[in-house]
């Protein structure tokens, strides 16, 4: 252990960012020290070790501290205090392998009457941690969150990663050809997988939810290994951070919220890295809290905070037992009768079975590769899919979201969002038009005429009147849950659990279930829509849905507090 401290190398961070900077990028620090170098620099070292040591005074001298038999200052401490002091709280304790490396650490420091002071204990448990249950010298990188993909092309390549502010960045870490066959295969094997010569080409998911592609040797990658780890939150965006970070407007999201509440189907399209998969997250957070979802996936990414939901995912060919693919689990699915179903992605023959489940009365959302509606339905018509128009019809809407510079910063917006309206009687071709669309000029979105709102108006026997209402109220609410920074998902979901109509008592009362709300000190709650009840100012409520009397408001009062509050005391 004490020769694996002594070759340690510094962690690999190239920048410091400052939470203040803005569009200043981080300084790339070249480290470029051999092994032989980086021993210059152990931790909690006071003098450069040259040699093994070869008793107690030597070992605690490479170690900063001093022998148990001579006087040490009042900051050196026995192992067993230094894990007190520095081992109490952490997220570790609930790892069972990583409290038993503490333990082992503890013991060892222990049996060899090393005396370490606590500086030197946690880095030498950082330096433990990290390479036996961490990711090694990409562990740093892996830890922030704000960096979305690390990749590697190859032995004595630089790592680069993609930062969520600063783009691409060249990192100080580089492997030698032997270390990253290692941990090409020490990926794989961390995510349940096996790779090798004869299989050098695998998709894994990581223990922390990561998606990883690993390549091992030159026969697939003539440069060598190479691997890309392509991280998530550990908590999935919302809508309020989509607003926030300008994806999409209030306005825009409440016309999605009342259309997939109202079962109309919806693919996200857009390019590689362009945010798809978070959008298709974020807008099923929409999908009324009680109803029965499915989520089909190649890797593990949709999460949602609905209590029916079930999610699964692909299997590829084991040694024993047959694969499982996303066509054989949408065939499944279609017997769990979902009302809404999550496809990450369609792209091969499930599509037809996606597209029948439409025209059959599922609520289907899903991504698609392409960057704009004419790319999408061409990919849906043409092989491998090779969908009939007729069938690409049953699709309700598709919202084209790309990556786009401003400001010298790339930022991912929503295009526009387009209705499928059918096909043209004169040219043969599908029809449709964008009642959303994005203006880059001033980084805003316009509205046009909706057909598909209309419908919903026709369906709910609302005038014109009462829609514009309903659309506001959502916008309303969805704008002050932004002003309350209302960011977690679970929590997001039960501010929206409260302002469904199924949370409260039959039709909906949006402005009096959120009223409700407010009036519980422990509800954490939003301030009501469009007014409050009482007043007859309600963008919604009476004005959409008719009368209410006062003993139903009292009634659908107490049970909105009733229903927020076991909610959140469940979160």
């Amino acid at each position: 252990m004490l020769d694996r401290v002594r070759r340690d190398i510094r962690a690999p961070l190239l920048y410091d960012v400052d939470d203040d900077a803005k569009n200043e990028p981080p300084a790339n620090v070249a480290t470029d020290a051999s092994d032989e170098t980086r021993a210059d620099h152990d931790i909690g070292s006071t003098a450069t070790p040259t040699e093994e040591p070869n008793d107690d005074n030597d070992i605690d001298a490479a170690f900063g501290g001093k022998s148990a038999d001579t006087d040490g200052d009042s900051d050196d401490v026995v192992a067993e205090s230094a894990v007190d002091r520095v081992a109490d709280g952490g997220d570790d304790d609930a790892d069972p392998a990583a409290e038993r490396l503490r333990t082992e650490l503890a013991g060892l420091i222990e049996r060899y009457g090393i005396t370490v002071d606590a500086r030197t204990f946690h880095a030498l448990w950082y330096y433990l941690h990290r390479d036996f249950r961490g990711y090694g010298r990409l562990d740093p990188l892996v830890q922030d969150d704000r960096i979305e993909d690390i990749s590697c092309d190859g032995p004595d390549h630089p790592v680069f990663i993609y930062h969520e502010t600063y783009t691409d960045l060249e990192t100080n870490v580089a492997f030698e050809s032997a270390a990253l066959d290692d941990f090409v295969v020490r990926l794989a094997q961390q995510a349940g997988r096996h790779i090798s010569v004869g299989d050098p080409l695998i998709e894994a998911t990581l223990p922390d939810g990561s998606r990883a592609e690993l390549s091992l040797g030159e026969e697939v990658t003539p440069h060598g290994s190479a691997f890309t780890i392509r991280q998530y939150a550990a908590d999935p965006l919302t809508p309020i951070d989509l607003i926030e970070r300008g994806t999409f407007d209030a306005a825009g999201l409440a016309y999605c919220w009342l259309c997939i509440e109202h079962k109309k189907s919806l693919l996200v399209a857009g390019g590689t890295a362009a945010g798809k998969t978070t959008t298709l997250n974020a807008l099923s957070m929409f999908v009324p809290p009680g109803a029965k979802v499915v989520t089909i996936e190649d890797t593990r990414e949709l999460t949602l905070a609905h209590d029916n939901w079930l999610a699964a995912v692909t299997r590829e060919q084991l040694t024993e037992g047959a694969a499982i693919d996303m066509y054989d689990l949408l065939r499944s699915a279609l017997r769990h009768r979902p009302e809404y179903l999550l496809v990450g992605e369609v792209r091969g023959e499930e599509a037809e079975t996606l597209f029948q489940a439409m025209n059959t009365g599922h609520t289907t959302l899903s991504t698609i590769h392409a960057d704009s509606i004419e790319t999408a339905v061409t990919r849906l018509e043409n092989e491998p899919i090779g969908l009939p128009r007729t069938m690409v019809e049953s699709l309700d809407l598709c919202a084209v979201q790309t990556q786009r510079r401003l400001g010298g910063q790339r930022v991912r917006r929503v295009d526009g969002i387009s209705e499928i309206r059918g096909i043209d009687d004169r040219t043969g071709d599908l029809d449709y038009a964008e009642p959303v669309s994005w203006q880059p000029q001033s980084d805003s979105f316009s509205r046009s005429h909706s057909e598909v709102l209309e419908s919903i108006r026709a369906e709910r026997g609302w005038d014109p009147g009462d829609l514009q209402a309903e659309l506001a109220a959502r916008e309303q609410f969805l704008n002050t849950l932004l002003e309350r920074g209302v960011t977690d998902y679970r929590e997001f979901t039960a501010h929206l659990r409260a302002y469904d109509a199924d949370a409260v008592d039959g039709d909906h009362q949006a402005d009096q279930t959120v009223s409700a709300m407010t009036t519980d000190s422990q509800s954490e709650s939003v301030s009501p829509p469009g007014g409050s009840a009482d007043d007859g100012s309600s963008s919604t409520g009476t004005a959409a849905h008719g009368s209410v009397s006062d003993d139903d408001t009292v009634d659908q009062r107490t049970d909105a507090v009733s229903t927020i509050t076991e909610i959140l005391s469940y979160r």
